[in-house]
């Protein structure tokens, strides 16, 4: 079991005069739609306190990672270890994917050190970083006006297809 969601935070308003659908991708991902982000498996739980995570960008770049971690063709067979990071722009924080066989742990470093890590299967991290890019995107396209007409966010969506 995974959960991945996110909250928006009021106080980084997206500014009034943005046009979503003409939105480039700096801005899509770096500037726009910012406040924290968690995933929760059953024993643990990673989570952000900040307010200030673009969270298309986080979904964006997680679903990346859960690609790049599976570049070995015999898949869950593979022993790894296969490691990626993700890495938040405006802090040294760092979110660690390790994948051995079909398994990812992820770590963060903002956890405390005792903390155990998130650990879940490859296809369960794939299908809940799809879903939750897509869910996302279907509630930002809800609040933003063009957002579903933008390029980039078309796709995106498009090259991560639910599972």
């Amino acid at each position: 079991m995974l959960d991945i969601g996110y909250s928006l935070s009021p106080r980084f308003p997206d500014p009034p005069q943005t046009d979503y659908a003409a939105a480039d991708v700096r801005t899509l991902r770096h500037d726009l739609f910012c406040g924290d982000v968690h995933l929760a498996g059953t024993e643990a739980e990673l989570s952000t306190a900040w307010g200030w995570v673009p969270v298309l960008d986080f979904a964006w770049a997680l679903s990346d990672i859960v690609e790049e971690l599976d570049r070995d063709r015999r898949g869950s067979r593979a022993p790894g270890p296969y490691e990626a990071e993700l890495d938040f722009t405006e802090s040294a924080d760092r979110m660690r994917f390790v994948r051995r066989f079909g398994t990812v742990e992820i770590t963060a470093d903002w956890a405390a050190r005792t903390a155990p890590p998130l650990v879940v299967s490859h296809s369960v991290l794939r299908r809940e970083a799809r879903d939750f890019l897509h869910d996302l995107v279907a509630d930002l396209t809800d609040m933003h006006e063009g957002l579903d007409h933008n390029p980039s966010v078309l796709g995106l969506l498009a090259r991560r297809p639910r599972v």
